[in-house]
């Protein structure tokens, strides 16, 4: 066996589907498990039908699914079951986003699994998790972006509803996936029990919130969007140059000091209204003022030069192509090569998980076609 990644020699039967459930197989895929993935025979997963699409193969399914492979099996019909079932026999996992009840009425939910295959570790992603009077409730990124909160402290002050700039709610649901099936196969390596794993997006959304429930928890007082301003802190917001923004973020007095310096207004440190961090979040509009006048004065690229040099954390807002571009971006490896045996060489986000001893190649295998490693698998189990 070759060992790609910390979990080589894992095998993950995937049964997910569109995003959530095959980001959190990809990472770990990404971590040197085998997942194969288990589609239902016709259309497959969902998101092989969305856009965009190279050579008439969806890049968007290839993003999350690449280094997988695939078979197509009806759960309903005898001879696709016994492979399906000869299949948990030699798995470690078996990672299903269904709706809750959905693997039960197939027989396959964890009651009935765990007494068969009593190593086999059972991951579930759903929209609100297995229990609770939500449970049984549909839910998509969108929907548990509004439920959960997030969009109410998303956007500007008295500005339209904004979605987070990413599927937050899946990518969440699934990140957190992964964590709960590393710990559970750390577990049972450590006890020889298996776990059922239960994570619902709701849930997620919740946990990333972080200090605005503290917030709420703590003051009584709902939290709304604020723009590009942290809560908590001042400076550390976007403020306008003469030819764009800057992100400025003195987290501390020692910075706060640093960066007046550095915009040759020491006197804003001595300020009785920016003594303190709690004083210039109060008055964080005035501060605003005061510092953009400033920046006003000169182009973002040169402000970042000074404020680098004096040791201030600071950035441009940049486009995709232009984080993309980013020497640093090249530097940690984060824009890989997929060689798809359709969609041919398609670009996508390299893993931020950097492990000493193990391989991170500019290359990564494609995403599979519809039941394209059938033949293999069967072979491999000893069936026809």
């Amino acid at each position: 066996m070759t060992v790609t990644g910390p979990l080589s020699g894992v095998i993950v039967v995937d049964m997910t589907r569109i995003l959530a459930g095959p980001y959190c197989t990809m990472m770990m895929a990404e971590l040197g498990a085998r997942v194969i993935k288990v589609e239902p025979p016709g259309g497959g997963d969902d998101a092989r039908q969305y856009g965009p699409f190279t050579n008439g193969k969806s890049t968007y399914f290839v993003s999350v699914n690449r280094g997988k492979e695939s078979i197509a099996l009806d759960l309903k019909a005898p001879a696709d079951k016994a492979i399906f079932e000869t299949l948990l026999a030699r798995a470690d996992v078996l990672a299903e986003n269904f709706r809750p009840g959905t693997m039960e009425k197939l027989g396959y939910g964890w009651e009935a699994l765990h007494p068969r295959y009593p190593r086999l570790i059972y991951a579930a992603a759903s929209g609100f998790g297995h229990t609770g009077p939500y449970s049984r409730h549909p839910a998509y990124d969108m929907v548990v972006q509004g439920i959960g909160g997030i969009m109410s402290v998303t956007g500007e002050p008295g500005g339209g509803l904004t979605r987070v700039g990413m599927s937050i709610g899946d990518i969440g649901a699934g990140l957190y996936t992964a964590i709960a099936v590393n710990a559970a196969l750390f577990h049972r390596a450590q006890t020889g029990e298996a776990c059922k794993v239960d994570i619902g997006m709701f849930d997620c959304q919740l946990a990333l919130l972080e200090n605005a429930i503290m917030r709420y928890t703590t003051s009584g007082k709902i939290p709304g969007p604020m723009g590009a301003r942290h809560p908590s802190i001042t400076p550390f917001e976007a403020y306008k140059t003469a030819d764009g923004h800057i992100i400025i973020a003195a987290g501390n007095d020692a910075l706060f000091v640093r960066l007046c310096q550095a915009l040759e207004r020491a006197d804003l440190a001595d300020n009785a209204l920016f003594k303190t961090n709690d004083l210039r979040n109060t008055h964080n509009r005035a501060l605003a003022g005061e510092i953009e006048k400033e920046l006003a004065k000169d182009k973002t690229e040169g402000w970042i030069a000074r404020f680098e040099k004096a040791g201030i954390p600071c950035g441009p807002v940049n486009n995709i192509a232009q984080a993309l571009a980013h020497p640093q971006t090249a530097a940690r490896n984060m824009l890989v090569e997929v060689e798809d045996v359709v969609a041919g060489k398609v670009k996508v986000a390299g893993n931020p998980l950097k492990i000493s001893g193990f391989p991170d190649p500019a290359t990564r295998p494609g995403a599979p076609e519809l039941d394209a490693d059938r033949a293999h698998i069967l072979k491999e189990l000893g069936l026809s």
